[in-house]
This record gives structure tokens, C-alpha cells and sequence, in this order.
């Protein structure tokens, strides 16, 4: 049996019309006899409504309650997508993430998947039916309603792609493709046709919205291709491979601006071992994502530690390392909210020099500014003002002829 995996995002379904045109791409799939695992988002910004609605009730709700609240969207989405597929002749069954029984840890509002029966779909789609999947959803062992946290849709449809050895998993959006640069910001961006996990890896983690990070881990480890397509046209999209699969290697693949983060330094902090592993600790706990880290040594034994962390964890990161430093005894604390990051990316970079200098050439005949930089084989990025976020990422494109001719 030939399965193919679908995932419609929330734009794709955000109100009745676009529901009946959902309705009628997926009839002209299965008048062709391909067997159709589809994922469903819930409609539009219903999720926002519902996080909303909540806080109105509770400043704090209890993280399993805004489960069970939150998974209700998905499950308006598959249940009117099956009626219109009914209507339109196309047999076909809706399931909520429990019903299939995506089973995932106990972290509400961020669970992992750790496995899916795939039984009751399997034999869904034997008997000709449409199977339409409530994303973003699971059960734990204790069958708690569990959700994925953010892209989880996008998690939840590789995840059955693997599960069911599905040819591909097609991810509708509401773009045409995985692009160079965000083309809302960079006119001269270009449509990929192809890109590897690990170029969408770093993309998806600084700030790319074409794809969540998590998605593609799983897409990377189970060998399952997908195909960003928009949910709008019928043309290609852009294919995310194993990079030994990919035909052209960029030097450089795209570019990257994130927005949303901020900068912390502790300065005049003892020189001793076991002093970095604290800091990082405190965040672990708190469940805080570091990312670009930089720590130089300066006079009398002090050390300063300078990393990024999402904006909104700024005022729980400043409140973990307050108390640890006043155990030191000693250390400065600076804060600074007004920073962007912006990052080159390109499987090119293994094998080709320089590219590291003609960014920061670039940047600096721009008269920009670099803070913190960090790099990995694939990947280079620089923390600068935010002010000039978005002067930086055209420049970068450019540099690296990634504008459209």
C-alpha cells in the first residue's frame, strides 16, 4: 500500500471555503488510488483564542487542563474536513491523537512522541477511508491528553510518516517552499528545490517559520522526506533530503534573522572549574534554551559569560542567576533585550574557506557592529543591534548571491 502523509496548517483551514478546497485537493489524491494519512492544524488563530479565553479564567492554569482546552481546535478542524470530504463522495474517518493512540511522555504543552499504533489507521485506510489526524496531540501512559507544543502539527505528521514507512510527508503552508531568506523581508529571495535536514535544521532553529526544528530531527533520524508545498497553487515545492540526496551544494543556503532573543553577561564571576556548568545548570531547570555562549578571561581571576536566551525567558534566567551569584558573592549581571541574530547557512561551508570573513567583511563596510559570534560546520552567527536586523540579513544575501536575478 503506497501512504502518503499530508499536514494542513492552520491558514490552510481557517474557514469553511478553504476547508472545501483542502477537500478538494485530497479527492484528487485518492481518485488517483494513493492511500491518504492527512494532518490537520487547528483553524486559523482558534489556538490563540483558546490560550486567551483561558487567561481570562486563570493567570496560571494548570498545564494539563490547558491541554485538554487547547487540543479542542484540532478536533473542529478534522471533523469538518471529513464532512466536506464525505461530501465531495470521499469516504473518509477523523481521529483524534488519543483514538490513534500517539503515545508521548507526561511534559504537557511540550510532549515528545514516543510511539504510535498505527493498527486502527492501517485498516482505516484498507477499506478506502481518507484517515484525517488531529495534529499537535497525543495521550501519556495514564491517558492525559497531551500536546506538542509549538509546530507540534508538523511533528505529529513526520512522526506518522515514519510510523506508517510513508513514501513522503507533504507539509501544505501558506508559502510556496523553504526559500534563501524570509521573502517578506527579502524581496530578491528564491524558492529552493531542495535543501538537507541539516541546512533546515539550523534554519528551522533561528527562526525560519517554514518548519519546526523538532519536525525535521525526526524527519533526519526515520529518513522520511518532506515536501514543503503551498496549500494555495499546485506547483513543487521545496524537498528537505538526506544531504548525500541533494543535487546542488550552495556554499552558502540561506540566511536567518532572529528577533525574538536577548543577550546576558556575568561579569567579574570567579575563574574556577564548575563555574559555567552552574549558570547552565540553573537554566536547565528552568527549562531555558542558551544559545550562542562566549566566555573570556579577564584580570585577577575573573571570568565574564555572555549568552543568549529567548526574550521571553529573560526576567526567569535574570531571577536563577541572581541567587547564584549572590552564593559567589561576586559577578555583575547585564541584561539587553534590544539584539538580533543573524546566521548564514550552507552545507558548502564544509569544503569552502572564507566564508566566515566575507560576512564579517560585509557587515563591518555596513558599519554593523558584531557582539557574539558562534559557528558550527555548517552554520555562522552574529549577534548585533536589533536595529539593524533586517539591513544585516539583505546584506548577507546578497554577499553570498542568493538574490534572485
Amino acid at each position: 500500500m503506497q501512504i502518503l502523509i499530508q499536514k494542513y496548517g492552520g491558514t490552510s483551514v481557517a474557514d469553511a471555503e478553504r476547508i472545501r478546497k483542502v477537500a478538494a485537493r485530497i479527492k484528487s489524491y485518492h481518485d488517483r488510488q494513493i492511500s491518504l494519512v492527512v494532518v490537520v492544524s487547528a483553524m486559523g488563530h482558534s489556538t490563540d483564542a483558546l490560550v486567551s479565553l483561558a487567561a481570562q479564567i486563570h493567570d496560571s492554569p494548570p498545564k494539563r487542563e490547558m491541554d485538554m482546552l487547547l487540543s479542542t481546535g484540532e478536533q473542529v478542524s478534522i471533523s469538518l474536513l471529513a464532512m466536506a470530504l464525505d461530501k465531495l463522495g470521499v469516504p473518509a474517518k477523523s481521529f483524534t491523537g488519543s483514538q490513534v493512540n500517539i503515545l508521548t511522555d507526561k511534559n504537557h504543552t511540550n510532549a515528545r512522541i514516543e510511539k504510535i499504533e498505527t493498527d486502527r489507521l492501517i485498516e482505516s485506510l484498507k477499506n478506502g477511508h481518507v484517515c484525517i489526524v488531529a495534529g499537535f496531540q497525543g495521550v501519556d501512559e495514564e491517558r492525559n491528553i497531551t500536546t506538542l507544543g509549538r509546530g507540534g502539527s508538523d511533528t505529529s505528521a513526520v512522526a506518522l510518516a515514519a510510523a506508517l514507512s510513508a513514501k513522503e510527508c507533504e507539509i501544505f503552508t501558506d508559502v510556496e517552499g523553504v526559500y534563501t531568506g524570509d521573502p517578506n523581508k527579502i524581496p530578491k529571495a528564491r524558492k529552493l528545490s531542495q535543501i538537507s535536514y541539516d541546512e533546515m535544521l539550523e534554519l528551522a532553529s533561528l527562526g525560519a517559520g517554514v518548519l519546526h526544528s523538532r519536525s525535521v530531527e525526526f524527519a533526519k533520524k526515520y529518513n522520511v522526506v518532506i515536501h514543503v508545498r503551498s496549500s494555495f497553487t499546485f506547483s513543487e515545492g521545496t524537498l528537505v533530503l538526506p544531504e548525500d540526496q541533494i543535487m546542488e551544494k550552495l556554499l552558502v543556503t540561506g540566511v536567518s534573522l532572529k528577533k525574538d532573543e536577548a543577550r546576558v553577561s556575568l561579569a567579574d564571576i570567579p575563574d574556577r572549574p564548575g563555574i559555567a556548568a552552574e549558570v547552565f545548570e540553573r537554566l536547565a531547570e528552568k527549562k531555558i534554551n542558551v544559545d550562542v555562549i562566549v566566555q573570556s578571561t579577564g584580570k585577577n581571576n575573573l571570568n565574564t559569560i555572555s549568552f543568549t536566551v529567548p526574550a521571553k525567558d529573560l526576567k526567569d534566567t535574570e531571577e536563577s542567576l541572581t541567587s547564584l551569584v549572590s552564593t559567589w558573592g561576586a559577578g555583575e549581571i547585564t541584561l539587553d533585550d534590544k539584539i538580533a541574530i543573524v546566521s548564514a547557512v550552507g552545507i558548502g561551508m564544509k569544503s569552502h574557506a572564507g566564508v566566515a570573513a566575507g560576512m564579517f567583511k560585509a557587515l563591518a563596510k555596513a558599519g554593523i557592529n558584531i557582539h557574539m559570534i558562534s559557528t558550527s560546520e555548517i552554520k555562522i552567527s552574529c549577534v548585533i543591534d536589533k536595529e539593524h536586523g533586517e539591513e544585516a540579513m539583505r546584506i548577507i544575501h546578497s554577499v553570498f548571491e542568493l538574490d534572485a536575478n
